[in-house]
């Protein structure tokens, strides 16, 4: 390296070419020289190099990479199906080393991962991981962990499991592990299906067992909880004991419904509700885990016994007040017509016995009531104005809140509207702007073109035959909103004037499912009789616009069918919720979706009558078979559940037995004779 120390002996000053020659491999390439008129040319400038440079360092850069390495874990998956594979990848993803054993031969799938495959447990555990993660299925966690090489472990090994259920696990990881063992028992509460997105938002619950003092001991359980926060998790810190009370109450009646319903065969209809949508979403998830995890809810989890005993007594109880229902009509019915008889003898009676020596007239002869319908005008007096302008003068029998809920959509679209209800409703009609009638007389003579029954099912054959329909238009559209369809069709077809117009309608929503507006709403609707005069059909086609402007879809269909598919979607939505209310069920610090699904539906059938779920039972031919299969499926189910358990119980039994026979002669008690001696 050049210098002007003065250490160095000093010398005349190098010449130019002096110092070419002697560094000459310090230049690429080599200097040109030409002496001319002393004068020097170079092809190239000269660029002198540094020598003995030091070599780039970063020493930030080499901590960084230290501590991120640091964070990693060597992680070993004992069991690698669906949901070892699952956890695998987020794993690898973010840099954590992962082993993998399993019986079944996943090495092709663990090649594509970047994951190490073992066959054999003992190369596996010779590799010390620093945790091992039990992935097994309930059924098989106990012969998995007891087959393990254990000895070939470091001795401060962390074991962790990922069971749905929590005390079983502790307890055994407990009892077969070496006291020098750190234990994690957690509960990822999400799945392949539930989190094939990402982990966002989805409840991880934990319990540290047992984790030593050691600072890099706390710190190895702190890095393997941190996988699961840094993907989103919701990092839920909870006992066992705790966590088997939740998920007994969640997860056990979420699927036990789920497996309830898909013995159903429940399918989509054109007129699903939000509730039977719900549903079918349930079973569509649940249907994706095995027989054999559900079994392990309720095998494994001391708290699931008695969820299905109160499962099983909710829906007795619903059935039974739902036939006791049935039973008081009935009886009230052969009371009122057995009084009907009576008193139709007694007037039979008196109308045979003379009076003044004359005999009273049959009541046939009597002078019949001045009410009589009103005379059909002529086409020139009913016709109206058939533009898209036209308003309806529409009379809405039955204030209650359903009639209220229409009522505010039929004003806002400038129809006159008009309203009769046995309760008073001053206030809300004044608010709305519209017509109030306390007497149905009085309404009728204002001559609404269309007649909307907003009455309950049980009440609405009551209602219909105390309306003086003699006062109306002999041309008036009656029209239904009832949740069944059959049995209003056949009322008004037995009771209205065969020149009265029939359209029986169900909007599939109300005042809560459609608070937010009526777009892509269900609105169901048959025109059983429907005059062919242009005027008439005109009206039909105006009162259908009011939900067709609101955005609803529109689905025409006969009432046989609409009943049909009701007590498929409908009537079994209702008696789910019914159950699940019966049950007290309460939102937990471990919510599932499937269970937030049933809070929900429990939320929103809670809030209609217990009139209309009946109404719903009595009036749908189709209502009764859809109890029956219910009960049905939820019979074999239990079947099933505790024919499993008897068949373990039963091979234990058997085993025992072999067992006992095995054992050499000399282990078991001598044969004693009569008289006492040992042969």
């Amino acid at each position: 390296m050049l210098s002007l120390s003065p250490l160095h002996p000093s010398s005349a000053r190098p010449s130019l070419l002096s110092l070419s020659n002697r560094f000459r491999f310090l230049f690429l390439p080599v200097l040109s020289f030409t002496s001319f008129n002393t004068t020097i040319s170079f092809r190239r400038p000269l660029c002198i190099r540094s020598l003995d440079a030091a070599q780039f360092y970063d020493y930030e850069a080499k901590v960084a990479t230290q501590f991120h390495n640091a964070q990693k874990l060597k992680i070993a998956i004992i069991g690698f199906g669906n949901f070892g594979q699952f956890l695998a990848k987020a794993f690898v993803r973010q840099g954590h080393t992962v082993l993998a054993h399993s019986r079944s031969d996943h090495s092709d799938t663990a090649r594509k991962m970047g994951v190490w495959f073992y066959p054999n447990a003992d190369d596996l555990c010779e590799e010390h991981p620093e945790v091992i993660l039990l992935c097994a299925s309930i059924i098989s966690a106990q012969q998995v962990l007891v087959s393990l090489p254990l000895q070939r472990l470091k001795r401060s090994t962390l074991i962790v499991d990922v069971l749905s259920v929590k005390e079983f696990p502790k307890n055994l990881l407990l009892e077969v592990l070496p006291s020098d063992f750190d234990v994690i028992c957690s509960h990822p509460m999400f799945g392949p299906e539930s989190a094939k997105q990402d982990w966002n938002g989805r409840y991880f619950v934990y319990d540290k067992v047992r984790i030593g003092n050691e600072e890099s001991r706390i710190a190895r359980c702190e890095k393997f909880l941190n996988i699961f926060a840094k993907e989103g998790c919701r990092m839920v810190e909870m006992s066992c004991a705790d966590h088997d009370i939740y998920a007994a109450e969640s997860q056990f009646i979420t699927h036990t419904i789920g497996r309830v319903l898909e013995m159903l065969m429940l399918e989509s209809t054109p007129i699903n509700t939000k509730g039977y949508e719900t549903l079918l979403d349930l079973v569509e998830n649940t249907a994706g885990d095995s027989f054999d995890l559900y079994y392990g809810l309720f095998m494994y989890n001391k708290n699931s016994l008695e969820m299905l005993e109160r499962l099983d007594l909710a829906f007795e109880a619903l059935r039974k007040q739902l036939i006791g229902r049935l039973h008081d009509v009935v009886r009230n019915q052969l009371f009122e017509n057995a009084g009907k008889v009576q008193i139709l003898q007694g007037n039979y009676a008196e109308l045979k016995r003379p009076r003044n020596g004359a005999a009273l007239v049959s009541s046939s002869e009597k002078a019949r009531s001045p009410d009589v319908a009103q005379p059909l005008e002529s086409k020139s007096q009913i016709s109206y104005c058939c533009t898209e302008n036209s308003k309806l003068k529409i009379a809405i029998i039955g204030f209650g809140n359903f009639g209220q809920f229409l009522a505010k959509a039929m004003v806002r679209q400038g129809h006159d509207v008009l309203a009769y209800s046995r309760s008073d409703y001053s206030d809300v009609v004044q608010e709305l702007g519209i017509y109030c009638f306390s007497d149905a007389d009085d309404l009728c003579e204002e001559h609404p073109e269309v007649i909307l029954l907003c009455t309950s099912i049980l009440s609405t054959e009551k209602v219909l035959k105390s309306l003086p329909v003699q006062r109306l238009k002999r041309n008036t559209l009656f029209v239904d909103v009832l949740s069944v369809k059959e049995f209003p069709r056949n009322l008004f077809l037995q009771h209205l004037p065969s020149q009265f117009d029939i359209l029986c309608t169900h909007p599939m929503f109300g005042p809560e499912s459609g608070k937010n507006g009526w777009k892509g709403l269900p609105f169901v609707y048959d025109k059983v009789r429907v005059g062919s005069d242009k005027s008439r059909v005109s009206r039909c086609n105006q009162f259908l616009d009011i939900f067709a402007s609101e955005g609803c879809r529109m689905v025409e269909m006969s009432c046989a069918e609409h009943d049909w598919h009701a007590a498929g979607s409908q009537f079994i939505t209702h008696t789910m919720g019914r159950v699940l209310e019966k049950l007290g069920l309460e939102s937990t610090p471990i919510n599932t979706k499937g269970y937030e699904t049933l809070l929900n539906l429990v939320e929103n059938t809670a809030g209609d009558s217990f009139d209309l779920y009946y109404g719903l039972f009595m009036y749908n031919i189709n209502a009764m078979d859809q109890l029956e299969r219910l009960d049905l499926a939820f019979e074999s189910l239990k079947k099933q559940l505790f024919g499993r358990l008897h068949g373990i119980y039963r091979k234990q039994l058997f085993e025992n037995a072999e067992k006992f026979e095995a054992l050499p002669r000399r282990l078991l008690l001598p044969n004693v004779s009569e008289n006492g001696n040992a042969s």
